[in-house]
This record gives C-alpha cells, structure tokens and sequence, in this order.
C-alpha cells in the first residue's frame, strides 16, 4: 500500500511539474499587448541600459520621451534613433526632458513636461540610479543618502507625480528597475542594496494598492550589467569608484536586458528576476535558510576585506 500511495504522490508531483513547465513554455511564447503607440518614458535614458531600452522600446512603435541630467546626450540619442530605424512598426522621434532626479524639487516641473509631450503617460521605466562601493565603516551618512534620493526618493517621486494622470485613466504601467541586490544584501553594497531593497518594497505596495485602478506594475531584477554603473559607483566619501570591476565586465549585454524589460510590458509580468543560478539560489537561500546565507555573506566579507588589505 506504502509503494502504491509513494509511487502514486511520485507521478502527481511529476504531473504538477509538467504542467508548471508547459505553463511556463506558454507564458514565453505569448506574444503580449502591442506598444505600438504607446507613450513610454524612460529615466536615464542616455546611456547604459535606459539608452537600450529607448532602442528598444523604440524599434517596437512607442512614443518616447527620453529622461536625463544631460540634454546634449539625450539628444545624440534621439539622433542615433531617427537616423537608424529598426523593426517593423512605425516610429517617432523622441521627445525628451532634461532634470536630474535626485533634486526633488525639479520632479514635478518635470512630469508637467512629460505630460505636456503627448497628454498622458502609458509606460513609466524609473531605470535611472547610481550604484556604490564601499565599506560601511568608512562612508559617510551623506552618501546613504545621495543614493537614497537618486535609486528611491527621485523614482518616487516622479511615479507619484505621473501616477494621477493614470489613475484617471483607470490605464497605465509603472516599470522600477530594481536589482538582484533588492532581494539580497553583499558586502560592500549597502547604500545600493539598501535603496533597491526599498524600492522592491514600495512598488510591490503600490502593485497591490493600485491593481483595482488598471495599473500594472513590473519590478525588474538583474544581476550584474555589462555598463558603466560600476564605473560611476560613488565610495564611501562620495568620490567615484572609476573601476570596471570584473562582475560588471562579465553581466549581462544590456540589450538582453532591454529585451526583457520590453517582455515583461507586453506580458504585464509583476516581477522578473534576470539572474544566473547561483544569484537565483542566493535569493532562495536568504529566505529559506538564512543561517546559512548570512554565513556565506560573513565569508565573503572577509575574503573581499583581506584582497583590499594585500
């Protein structure tokens, strides 16, 4: 009777993980809701991975307003996109609005302006931040909170200024690119993973406060990115890091990253992690064991502390 109750309970656990995967084989080959049209904005988008998604996003039809600190290079990038269309929909040229996020008292002069581009906002991507290097004993509480306003306040602040406008229209999508460092905490990152950790938490309130209204909302997670973040990464007395460290160099192509971004609009996805297995099993580890993850994290500590001292 045992074998026959175990080799039953074998076959429905094998079942169910059919039927898991063949649901996970639809959900990649639906094809999603056409952007054709659509207004999409886009914060940092003038370099890294808010420039591939402005490709991107661009290629599939939406009309885009570009956002950055730096006019001239919002610019280069809305030449690059009209003088090289791609894809099969019909494009336009970019509009674009030019303030820096992490000044808080700019953000709603700037969300008058996006509306002012086309009436309304369909898709915001808060992909815009800063990330960090530095031990905590040696960083200074000013620049906790020049991450804080760039990677939390600034995004924000920004969604809430938009966020009316959607309401309105019982219609719109709000993209937070966060990280993998929004799920888990390593050594050396805190100001970082501190702010994304915050912003995993605020959107998935307002994923769950807003769902009656007609809102989406997608948090996205990625490992490391093959861009210059870790580049401009402030330390922990506020100068730049100026480094290509080697995770940074071995991620991700951002237009990979793009892609998925773009995937998770069209399929209203809630949350995407774009991770490699050991990331992925970190995540895991953390809220199933996390004895031994803070273990592991101690260790790696250690390990990066003695390299620094050598």
């Amino acid at each position: 009777m045992d074998r026959v109750t175990g080799g039953g309970a074998l076959h429905l656990a094998l079942a169910g993980a059919g039927v898991f995967l063949l649901y996970r084989i639809l959900v990649r080959l639906k094809p999603g809701a056409s952007l054709q049209d659509a207004v999409v904005v886009i914060t940092g988008a003038s370099s890294g991975l808010g420039k591939e998604c402005a490709r991107i996003f661009h290629a599939a039809g939406a009309r885009l307003v570009l956002c950055g600190r730096d006019a001239a290079r919002l610019q280069q990038v809305v030449q690059e996109l009209t003088a090289n269309p791609t894809g099969s929909h019909q494009t336009y040229a970019p509009s674009t609005v030019v303030f820096d996020l992490a000044d808080r008292h700019t953000v709603d002069r700037a969300a008058e302006e996006i509306l002012k581009c086309y009436g309304h906002v369909d898709v915001l991507i808060n992909n815009a931040g800063i990330s960090f290097r530095g031990n905590i004993l040696d960083t200074h509480i000013s620049v906790h909170r020049d991450v804080m306003e760039t990677n939390y306040f600034g995004p924000i602040a920004l969604t809430q200024a938009l966020l009316p406008s959607m309401v309105r229209r019982n219609s719109g999508h709000i993209v937070a690119i966060s990280s993998v460092q929004g799920r888990i905490a390593i050594p050396h990152r805190s100001a970082y993973a501190a702010s994304k950790h915050a912003t995993q938490a605020y959107f998935d309130c307002l994923r769950a406060e807003l769902e009656h209204c007609g809102i989406r909302v997608s948090v996205i997670s990625p490992g490391y990115i093959r861009t210059n973040l870790s580049i401009n990464a402030v330390t922990g007395d506020g100068s730049q890091y100026g480094v290509l460290d080697k995770n940074t160099a071995q991620g991700r192509d951002p237009t990979d990253v793009a892609r998925a971004v773009l995937k998770a609009v069209r399929q209203k996805n809630n949350d995407v992690i774009l991770a490699g297995p050991l990331p992925s099993l970190a995540i895991y580890l953390r809220a199933l064991w996390p004895a031994l993850f803070f273990k592991l994290m101690a260790s790696r500590a250690r390990k990066e502390q003695k390299r620094k001292d050598e």
